[in-house]
């Protein structure tokens, strides 16, 4: 798993993907403009693409200690294993410090 260096902007692709869904059904982007927006993400981002067993035993700890969705709880993993402070999310608990090491903020709040 790669890691995320101290100020920069890691994503997860399961992120991607649902950036790609929602551009779709939303704003009937072509597939030639996602290509472009996932080269995009993956040229200037660190991107976490692998979902480990490791990663998804995470997951399941972390559903079990902090009431996440399991999605959510898969996004979270991801930027614990990344060694994020900040996991930005308009839908998750704004201001929930997970493990002592990542704090999830509400961008809009």
């Amino acid at each position: 798993m790669p890691h995320c260096p101290h100020y920069y902007i890691c994503i997860s692709s399961q992120i991607i993907n649902e950036v790609s869904v929602n551009l779709i059904k939303k704003a009937s982007f072509s597939e030639e403009n996602l290509k472009a927006l996932r080269h995009s993400f993956f040229s200037r981002y660190t991107v976490a693409t692998e979902f480990s067993e490791e990663l998804l035993d995470l997951a399941s700890e972390l559903r079990g200690s902090y009431n996440l969705q399991y999605w959510d709880s898969l996004i979270v993993a991801s930027a614990l294993s990344l060694n994020a402070e900040i996991l930005y999310s308009e839908d998750m608990h704004n201001g929930l410090l997970v493990q002592k090491k990542l704090r999830i903020v509400n961008p809009f709040k």
